[in-house]
């Protein structure tokens, strides 16, 4: 394979999966709770390269150089700082001032339970007065239990900034606010919450809970946009040079070749 169009390869690998991050940030920069996603890349491990034909020392083969074969994708990371506030007035709008995160109960198809944890704060309640999720995931209190608030409809609900519930000033349960130790155990499921493995080290979250606001999005639009200008020009980059050493190699084969 010849080299430069391998390097050129994987920089236009490398940059495809960069716009498609920044564009799923933008994508989701009006999304209550997200935040923002960047991608990390890598090179691949320097070799050295040796002289060929060169036999002033006999045996003894000379390197030239240590030369990269391009760049490799590397890893994505989540940027958890704190989004701003946008006040809705909602009784079930609740956003998370300092860190922490919300817990969560969501069962698969399969039936199967799994706790997840979130900072978007759009809850809802249903018929039966259940606090959920946009997506009808049920919000968690203390001890992992559903969060049930009698006559969630018409009671005047009020929740404190220690996440005390209160329908008509009778005390119903306190939200589960959760942190983590290490960040970098947080994975991405999707639907904007994420999985804790064990190396997260969970524990009591210290954040205040704010009624009636909501979390926004900590992706600057802007710097988004300047971004993805730029590697629309480095994936334009290595589309030139593969344009270029493409055409080399048809000279080399239909012209220099025929001599």
């Amino acid at each position: 394979m010849v080299k430069g169009l391998y390097t050129a390869w994987t920089g236009l690998r490398n940059e495809q999966r960069r716009m498609d991050v920044i564009a799923n940030n933008i994508a989701n920069a009006d999304t209550t709770g997200y935040k923002k996603v960047s991608p990390t890349s890598q090179s691949f491990d320097r070799e050295l390269a040796i002289r060929v034909d060169d036999d002033s020392d006999g045996y003894l083969y000379k390197g030239i150089d240590d030369i990269s074969l391009g760049v490799k994708i590397g890893e994505t990371y989540n940027d958890f700082s704190q989004g701003s506030f946008r006040e809705s007035g909602g009784t079930y709008d609740l956003a998370l001032e300092g860190s922490g995160f919300f817990t969560i109960s969501m069962t698969d198809k399969a039936g199967t339970e799994h706790i997840r944890y979130s900072r978007d704060g759009a809850f809802t309640v249903t018929t039966d007065g259940f606090l959920v999720t946009k997506d009808g995931d049920f919000v968690l209190g203390q001890n992992n239990q559903r969060i049930q608030i009698p006559g969630a409809q018409t009671a005047q609900v009020s929740i404190d900034t220690l996440g005390n519930i209160y329908a008509d000033e009778n005390f119903v349960a306190r939200l589960q606010i959760v942190d983590f130790d290490n960040y970098d155990g947080l994975t991405l499921y999707g639907e904007n919450q994420y999985d804790a493995l064990p190396v997260a080290g969970i524990r009591a979250g210290e954040a205040y809970v704010r009624q009636g606001y909501l979390e926004m999005s900590n992706v600057n639009v802007i710097n988004e946009m300047v971004t993805l200008i730029t590697v629309s020009r480095a994936y334009e980059t290595n589309q030139k040079m593969m344009q270029t050493i493409d055409s080399t190699l048809d000279k080399a084969v239909n012209d220099i070749g025929r001599v």
